[in-house]
């Protein structure tokens, strides 16, 4: 297929686009540049400028990422065969009987991602926290959790392992994600009315990020939080949780650099902790403990719901 002659006037700037389309800026660029998906004219001032066509196939891009290919699976595809490569998804979707879908299912936070991605590696931190932000303040707290912020620690994690990511990189995002979720404590602070959690990690834990998601996620589902923070003896926190009147101790172990170390550790906040206390724990670290941690009475989760499943049956008497 042919552009026609209007079609192929460079004449919409990148904003356009990004509206149009409803992609970022940041991912509109990363696609041009790592992917050459298109190939924009530039006006005097060096400005971007598109066609309709351009227009065009970034939509479809976006449609066939969003049916759950990858950018770099489609990127190579002609025009034509993209409309008929998202012709056949929509189709097989139409096939499919379709759940209900709420306001938390956004197929945008899969751009709000990527876009991070792209921001964290330009180390711009500005753009991230402003991008960070007013995902959280657009789909709220539990939504943010669910469908950005893990998502995006999970894949910075994965990209520092393959060395696609330095450790300044990674450190940026954790920090920014951290902030947010630690505000967001803070704005529930006093407004709940419900069960006291305390939220910490074991001494040699110094990642706090795992364990403050848990705790925003709970003060989000309506739990009156007590977040510590990284790298208590196990003692403190016992000590912390009697004094709070905690209901719930959550930790998080990401890390086990030295495994009974880590048993000890739990096994002796169990032990100093009052018997109606739920002692939970999360985290790579956990699930690898799993077992072990089982036979001494504590509950293992490794990902976000299922502690606030534990957490919501705790609160229920189950």
């Amino acid at each position: 297929m042919t552009a026609s002659p209007q079609e192929s006037v460079a004449r919409h700037p990148i904003a356009v686009v990004a509206e149009r389309v409803g992609l970022s800026h940041d991912l509109l660029r990363m696609w041009e540049r790592r992917y050459g998906v298109v190939t924009p004219d530039r006006a005097p001032n060096g400005q971007r400028l598109y066609s309709d066509a351009d227009i065009d196939r970034l939509a479809l891009l976006k449609a066939a990422t969003h049916a759950g290919r990858s950018i770099s699976q489609v990127a190579a595809l002609s025009t034509e065969a993209l409309a008929a490569l998202v012709d056949e998804d929509e189709a097989a979707r139409e096939r499919r009987v379709i759940p209900t879908i709420g306001p938390a299912d956004n197929s945008e936070l899969g751009d709000v991602v990527e876009s991070a991605l792209v921001l964290a590696r330009a180390l711009d931190s500005p753009a991230l926290d402003d991008t960070l932000r007013r995902a959280a303040s657009t789909v709220g707290v539990p939504t943010f959790i669910e469908s950005v912020a893990a998502p995006l620690l999970r894949r910075v994690g994965d990209e520092w392992h393959a060395g696609r990511v330095t450790l300044a990189q990674e450190h940026l995002v954790s920090s920014l994600v951290h902030d947010i979720l630690a505000e967001s404590m803070r704005s529930f602070a006093g407004r709940n009315g419900g069960p006291r959690a305390l939220v910490a990690t074991l001494a040699g834990e110094r990642h706090a990020i795992g364990a403050a998601l848990v705790g925003a996620a709970a003060a989000a589902d309506g739990w009156n939080v007590l977040y510590l923070g990284p790298d208590l003896p196990a003692n403190e926190i016992a000590d912390a949780a009697a004094a709070a009147g905690a209901r719930v101790v959550a930790v998080s172990i990401v890390y086990v650099e030295q495994r009974n170390a880590v048993i000890a550790a739990v096994q002796t906040l169990r032990s100093r902790l009052p018997q109606p206390i739920t002692l939970l724990a999360g985290g790579q670290g956990a699930v690898a403990l799993g077992s072990e941690l089982a036979r001494i009475g504590i509950r293992v989760e490794s990902n976000i719901p299922g502690l606030l499943a534990e957490l919501r049956s705790v609160r229920s008497g189950v």
